[in-house]
């Protein structure tokens, strides 16, 4: 198995693009397996979307709904709102599963890998790749 863990600046984006880095990842470690994608914080998530089409600011939009930024929440310790932040990932998983074909990852015309961020007290975010071969 191959390892990789690296940071996300995330600083004023709700979605941040990290195809790059898990396409170089994939590339190095070569062959055909799974790579898992995992980020280890409680509110934040990865997700498969397309990008750069007004998508983003949907899915932003889409989630202040749904979480609104105020104190309707048990969990209030941090900014108003913050609560919500930690019930992201259970709508966006903090971690997901992608093949890998001759060092490829596999992914649709259009998808790319994002972390999902709302959390505006944490912009550093951890990311960790693991490549199984098969």
């Amino acid at each position: 198995m191959k390892s990789e863990e690296f940071e996300v600046d995330t600083a004023g984006r709700f979605v941040s693009n990290i195809t790059r880095d898990v396409k170089a990842f994939a590339s190095e470690a070569g062959g055909d397996g799974i790579l898992h994608v995992f980020v280890p914080h409680a509110t934040c998530g990865v997700a498969l979307m397309e990008t750069g089409s007004g998508s983003e600011g949907d899915l932003e939009e889409m989630l202040r709904r749904f979480l609104p930024r105020d104190d309707r929440y048990r969990h209030q310790h941090g900014s108003m709102g913050h609560g919500g932040d930690h019930l992201l990932p259970v709508f966006v998983s903090p971690a997901l599963s992608l093949p890998v074909e001759g060092g490829k990852v596999v992914l649709g015309t259009w998808q790319s890998v994002v972390v999902v961020d709302p959390n505006r007290e944490n912009n550093t975010r951890r990311v960790q790749l693991r490549f199984i071969g098969g």
